[in-house]
C-alpha cells in the first residue's frame, strides 16, 4: 500500500499549515533563520515527493497542480515556496527522464520512501561550472564552492557538477550528486540577503570530495549549451516562478485590504488599477509556462526552452511591477517593516537572479531569432 499517496487536495492541505508559516515569516525574515520548521511540516505531508508517481511510493499529483500548490503556498511565506521549487525541480527531471526510459526509477523510490531533500547548485554552475576534479581510482576527487544551495541545512544530497579535463574526452563538465552528510562536504552559512532571507541558501564547500565513476550520470562539453538545459529550463522555471506569482498576489491582497479603508483617495484607483494589471500579467504568464510543461509531455528542445525563457522575463518584470504598485498603493505605511509590505517587495526582487536573467534570456532568444545556437560556446564563462 502507497501511504504517500495524495487523498486530500494539495489546496486544503497548504490552506491548513500555510497560516502557520505566515505567522513565522517575519521572524525568519528579520533573523535570516531558514525555515526549518517549516520543511518539517512540509516532509509530514509527504509534499517532497508529492510528484513522483504512485507506483513508485509518490502522492502522484500531477505537474501543474503542484505548480499550482507552490503559487499557494508563495502566498504564505515566499521563501518556504520558492525553497521546495528548487528541490522539487529536480525531481521533476527525474520523473521526465524515468518516463522516457531513463534509469530514475531507484532515486525516486528512495525521495519517497525517505523523504529526502535534494539541493540544487545549477543556476550558479550553468554552462562552465566551478571548482576542479582530479581522478582517482574509482572515480574523482573534486573540489568547488557550490553558492545559493537553497535549503542546504536540510538537504540529504547536492545535486551538482563540477568542470573536469578528461584526455579523452577534453574539457568537460560533470553532473553527480553527493550526500551532504559525506567526507569533505561542509556548509558555510554566509546567505545574508535583500530578500528571500530565510531560503537558507548557503554555499556548499567541496573538499576532496569522492564522487565514484558510476555516480557520474553525464559529462558534457564545458561552457557549451546542451540538451539537458531545454529539461532543466522547461521544468524548474515554472515551478520557480509559481512561488514568486504567489508573491506578488500576497502583496496585492495586502493593497487590497489596505485600499478598502481610503477609497476617497482621487490617485489610488490609477495605483491599483496598474497593479491589477501587472499581476495579471505575471498570472497569464505563469500559466503559461506551466501549460508548455504540459506536465512532463513536452519536447526538450531548443524551441522549447525558449518560449519558457521568454514567459520567465515577462513574468519577472511583472512580479516586480506588482509589489511596487503594491507598496506605492500602500503609502508610507508600507514602507514600514512591521506593515510586511516591504518584504514582500525584497522577495519579489530575488526572481530576477534566477537563469536567465533578462539581458542573457535577450541574448539567447535573439540568436535564435537569427538561425543561431541559442548560447555562444564559451572557454570560459
Amino acid at each position: 500500500m502507497n501511504t504517500n499517496a495524495h487523498t486530500t487536495p494539495l489546496s486544503e492541505i497548504i490552506d491548513q499549515i500555510g497560516p502557520g508559516f505566515a505567522e513565522k515569516a517575519p521572524h525568519n525574515d528579520a533573523t535570516d533563520t531558514f525555515v526549518s520548521e517549516n520543511f518539517e511540516v512540509l516532509k509530514q505531508h509527504k509534499m517532497f515527493s508529492a510528484m513522483i508517481p504512485a507506483e513508485l511510493g509518490g502522492g502522484g499529483v500531477s505537474y501543474s497542480d503542484f505548480c499550482d500548490a507552490i503559487r499557494q503556498l508563495g502566498t504564505y511565506c515566499g521563501p518556504t515556496a520558492l525553497t521546495l521549487s528548487m528541490h522539487s525541480h529536480l525531481t521533476a527531471a527525474a520523473i521526465f527522464n524515468y518516463n522516457n526510459g531513463k534509469p530514475t526509477e531507484g532515486l525516486l523510490r528512495k525521495i519517497a520512501e525517505n523523504q529526502l531533500v535534494l539541493i540544487s547548485t545549477g543556476a550558479t554552475d550553468w554552462l562552465s561550472s566551478n571548482g576542479e576534479s582530479k581522478k582517482t581510482d574509482g572515480g574523482y576527487l573534486v573540489s568547488g564552492t557550490k553558492y545559493f544551495s537553497s535549503g542546504c541545512l536540510a538537504g540529504d544530497f547536492l545535486v551538482t557538477t563540477a568542470p573536469y579535463d578528461d584526455p579523452d574526452e577534453g574539457s568537460v563538465v560533470m553532473h553527480f550528486p553527493v550526500s551532504l552528510n559525506g567526507d569533505g562536504v561542509s556548509i558555510d552559512e554566509n546567505w545574508q540577503a535583500m530578500g528571500m532571507r530565510s531560503t537558507g541558501s548557503h554555499a556548499v564547500i567541496l573538499k576532496d570530495v569522492f564522487v565514484p565513476e558510476e555516480s557520474v550520470v553525464l559529462k558534457r562539453p564545458r561552457g557549451v549549451y546542451h540538451p539537458v538545459w531545454n529539461i532543466v529550463l522547461t521544468l524548474a522555471l515554472p515551478l520557480i516562478m509559481s512561488a514568486y506569482t504567489g508573491v506578488a498576489e500576497a502583496a496585492a491582497q495586502m493593497a487590497r485590504r489596505g485600499a478598502a479603508k481610503k477609497q476617497d483617495d482621487p490617485v489610488l484607483p490609477f495605483l491599483m488599477g496598474e497593479m491589477e494589471n501587472a499581476l495579471t500579467t505575471v498570472q497569464i504568464a505563469q500559466r503559461s509556462m506551466v501549460d508548455i510543461a504540459d506536465d512532463f509531455n513536452f519536447s526538450p528542445t531548443n524551441e522549447t526552452a525558449n518560449e519558457i525563457v521568454k514567459r520567465k522575463s515577462i513574468a519577472v518584470n511583472a512580479v516586480i511591477g506588482t509589489t511596487l504598485k503594491a507598496l506605492e498603493s500602500s503609502g508610507g505605511p508600507g514602507y514600514i517593516r512591521t506593515f510586511n509590505m516591504e518584504r514582500l517587495v525584497r522577495d519579489s526582487l530575488a526572481c530576477q537572479f534566477h537563469p536567465m536573467q533578462e539581458k542573457r534570456q535577450h541574448l539567447f532568444t535573439g540568436r535564435m531569432s537569427l538561425g543561431l545556437d541559442p548560447v555562444e560556446p564559451l572557454k570560459n564563462e
